[in-house]
């Protein structure tokens, strides 16, 4: 749509019309004899000339660096590219960009989620005969990315950061829920809190009375649905009820506490992928050829910084020369 902006060319016109004022010019030879012949009405010439050009020429230029502001265009200037994805091993990097041919490259380093989309919208600033080599844990995206370029991606796992989950237990019941928490495994790190805190992303309620109307949480895991009105008009998904409230979200099954290893290990796994978010998974290494199909991105902005100092010059110069023109 910012294209569109190039429709506006024809309001240059506005300071040409402006600038051609009318002169009217009236032309007499006065004679001795003129009494002798016949008369005649005089007549006016009228002459379009040019007024203060140099005026002209920098209002000119002011609305097609305007327009050209709006219209956002881009223009191909970036080489032979590596984008490197943050927390990659450097060594690794340094010996993929090398056997690519891709030692002397310019480097651009950005958050793994990123980096994919990052290409797809800037890809117009890429000239023809650029290459574009994509390193580091790439994670996979939902759908296949699709390029107007060719772009290679290799890929190297990462090691997963470690992160803590804060858990409190309001139960009688609490050595059961903490064997359950003990058995998960991966990066994350279950700590049970004694008493909830700001940092609390869940609370198991296995009590009969209703909490405190000051307790908050991301996630409630809830055994007696009666302490909690929500639940008694809540959506059901292979029998897990889920509300909200002002509390946080509530989650409720009949069969808790989990009575065996699979029940504990899938209500685990939903705890993960329904609520905390899945695990990114590192795409495998592949090479995305140009697809001409593609519908090209919105234009990136790379411009604009210079367009709008261009502007801001001529308005300027434009400012002055009217102060001049006028004393």
């Amino acid at each position: 749509m910012n294209a569109l902006w190039w429709f506006a060319l024809p309001i240059l016109l506005l300071p040409v019309w402006w600038h051609r004022k009318k002169r009217v010019q009236n032309k007499a030879a006065p004679m001795a004899t003129a009494r002798f012949l016949p008369r005649t009405e005089p007549r006016q010439t009228r002459v379009w000339r040019w007024s203060d050009p140099l005026l002209l020429l920098v209002r000119c230029l002011m609305l097609v660096a305007l327009i050209a502001w709006l219209a956002d265009p881009v223009y191909p200037w970036r080489g032979d590219t590596v984008v490197v994805t943050q927390g990659a091993d450097p060594s690794w990097v340094e010996s993929q960009a090398k056997e690519a041919g891709l030692a002397n490259a310019e480097r651009v380093t950005l958050p793994a989620a990123q980096a994919l989309g990052w290409v797809r919208t800037h890809e117009r600033e890429w000239r023809s005969e650029a290459r574009l080599l994509v390193l580091g844990d790439v994670p996979m995206p939902a759908a296949k990315p699709v390029f107007g370029r060719q772009v290679e991606v290799r890929t190297q796992a990462a090691a997963p950061a470690e992160a803590e989950r804060h858990v409190y237990i309001a139960s009688e019941r609490a050595g059961e829920w903490r064997r359950m928490f003990a058995a998960q495994g991966g990066p994350e790190k279950i700590v049970i809190d004694d008493t909830p805190g700001a940092g609390t992303t869940l609370i198991v309620w296995d009590r009969a009375e209703a909490p405190p109307t000051s307790l908050r949480a991301g996630l409630w895991w809830v055994t007696n649905p009666s302490a909690f009105p929500e639940l008694a008009k809540a959506r059901n998904l292979d029998g897990l009820r889920y509300a909200d409230n002002g509390r946080g979200r509530l989650w409720h099954h009949a069969d808790w506490p989990p009575q065996n290893p699979e029940a504990a290990r899938a209500l685990l796994d939903s705890w993960q992928q329904l609520h905390v978010g899945p695990r990114p998974f590192t795409m495998a290494p592949q090479v995305f050829a140009a697809s001409p199909g593609a519908n090209a991105p919105a234009p990136g902005g790379a411009l604009r910084g210079i367009l709008l100092a261009v502007l801001a010059a001529l308005f300027v110069l434009e400012r002055s020369l009217t102060h001049a023109r006028r004393r």
